[in-house]
């Protein structure tokens, strides 16, 4: 299976959540992810008629290697470490607690300065018992997923629902104990990048994100 786009995507997505909930759904949040998972959002948010906040998890890279990611953190401050990163891992990559604690410090003003581009200054919405959807573009290792569903649970939703378009088939089962239920359109045994499953992956622009949550951010 593959997408046209991540609109298509959002739209396909929306039209699965429709038919498992019909209009069981109380007070519905779309909760995304930036960038990408703005986009998919977008469909959802308007055939649900709901609003659209935005959770921002940061990964934190490995010194010398930013691309490895052996954590990720959220902006009120809960940090998931990596669980492949062993003791010796840490050590040989010369990973320390005062690093850990210094990046932590660091995402999270980038945390702040990200929303504040994207929502201009808006109020949060509030979640507490109200039916939240984590939406993503896809989960390929889903390190800052699994950061923002715990730090969505702190808010106290109804439910979290994760949907995503596409993760592999071997994390169905993990991310089924995270939340209370998920919604995945393509899991696929193979895989190596979620940009496999599109047609069309460009990076998605600030500029986007901050036109879509004009208009879906009360």
């Amino acid at each position: 299976m593959v997408f046209k786009d991540r609109k298509e995507a959002g739209e396909l997505l929306a039209q699965a959540i429709l038919r498992k909930y019909d209009s069981t759904l109380k007070n519905p949040v779309i909760v995304a992810i930036p960038r990408g998972g703005v986009v998919v959002a977008e469909p959802i948010a308007e055939i649900l008629n709901a609003p659209i906040e935005l959770v921002i998890p940061r990964k934190i890279g490995a010194p010398f290697n930013e691309e490895f990611a052996i954590a990720a953190v959220t902006e009120d401050g809960y940090v998931l470490m990596n669980p492949s990163v062993t003791d010796e891992i840490a050590y040989r990559l010369g990973i320390s607690k005062d690093y850990i604690e210094r990046k932590t410090l660091e995402e999270i003003e980038e945390i702040k300065r990200r929303k504040e581009k994207y929502l201009q200054g808006k109020t949060k919405v509030n979640l507490q018992e109200k039916d939240t959807i984590l939406v993503d573009d896809g989960i390929a290792t889903g390190l800052t997923v699994k950061a923002a569903i715990m730090s969505l649970r702190r808010e106290n939703p109804r439910r979290i629902i994760l949907a995503v378009p596409v993760m592999p088939a071997d994390k169905v089962s993990e991310f089924q104990q995270l939340v209370d239920d998920l919604i995945v359109l393509y899991a696929p045994e193979f895989f190596n990048a979620v940009g496999q499953f599109y047609q069309s992956f460009p990076q998605t622009t600030d500029e986007e994100v901050i036109e879509i949550m004009e208009k879906f951010h009360p």
